[in-house]
């Protein structure tokens, strides 16, 4: 079972949510660079529970990308286990659907209904007709039903980012992992991607894993938010934040909830520095 670590703002403790999907106990990761073995996380630990909007939020450099690529199966932890419905995780699986930040991620040969169809096709293992009526279904939760004969190209970034979402929605995953999904927008549209994102969460009622160095974006997008140490990653703290929205950036709360998560991530204690020395291992 993984460890509980120290819990923030209880006061606004989360509504409850369904059974303990996802499970990271005790998971250090390494990767190796020409000159030496880099240690990105270190003994890190947390639950995801279904229905959950869960934050990985720290600095650059703390190993949260590198832990969502982990829960997605496409690195295997150096200690420590990952499991998904009570199974390990040993590899990439349809069950775990990945949303980067890149938005050329879309074959530009196919339309947009063509991009939300083929992994249906292929993985899914869904009829023609089937992935086609799937893919349109998603591309109208998110707003692009009218584009569905587009091709990439013609499309804003942030279009292209929404196509990406219906994709990974369309292959109903049991946990959607997104991987600063809208840090290369600019910031209109990136609130913009924000509103959109809860709205989908409302209506779909999917489970969300989220990377993100925004302190603000973690408030807004997670339920739940796990704060991740500078380099190595160590879990710092757990908050609940499902008391604020996109009307919330202007509240005294919301900035004293933000100056706090600051402190917590950036003071440099002399235990941090003393954990620093831990970063290479070989």
């Amino acid at each position: 079972m993984a460890a509980n670590p120290t819990l923030l703002f209880p006061e606004h403790a989360a509504p409850a949510t369904s059974g303990k999907l996802l499970t990271v106990e005790n998971v250090s990761l390494e990767y190796r660079t020409r000159e030496r073995l880099v240690r990105a996380t270190h003994d890190v630990s947390f639950d995801v529970y279904g229905g959950d909007r869960f934050v990985l939020l720290g600095p650059s450099g703390c190993g949260k990308s590198t832990l969502l690529k982990a829960v997605a199966g496409f690195i295997e932890p150096s200690a420590g286990a990952i499991t998904l419905d009570g199974q390990r995780v040993r590899g990439p699986g349809a069950d775990r659907i990945v949303v980067f930040q890149e938005f050329d991620q879309l074959p530009p040969w196919k339309t947009v209904a063509q991009n939300v169809a083929f992994p249906l096709r292929v993985a899914r293992k869904l009829s023609k007709a089937e992935a086609h009526e799937r893919a349109l279904h998603y591309l109208d939760k998110v707003g692009l039903a009218a584009f569905a004969q587009a091709y990439p190209h013609t499309l804003s970034g942030g279009m292209k980012q929404r196509v990406a979402i219906a994709r990974a929605l369309a292959m109903q995953p049991r946990v959607l992992l997104m991987d600063e999904p809208f840090a290369a927008l600019d910031a209109l549209t990136r609130r913009k991607m924000q509103e959109e994102l809860l709205r989908l969460w409302e209506e779909v009622n999917f489970t969300l894993l989220f990377v993100t160095h925004s302190i603000e974006e973690a408030l807004v997008v997670g339920n739940r938010i796990l704060l991740l140490s500078p380099h190595p990653g160590r879990v710092r703290a757990e908050l609940n934040s499902h008391q604020y929205s996109q009307d919330s950036f202007g509240r005294a709360d919301f900035q004293r909830s933000v100056a706090r998560i600051h402190h917590l991530l950036f003071e440099q204690t002399e235990a941090t520095e003393q954990n620093e020395t831990t970063e290479i291992v070989q």
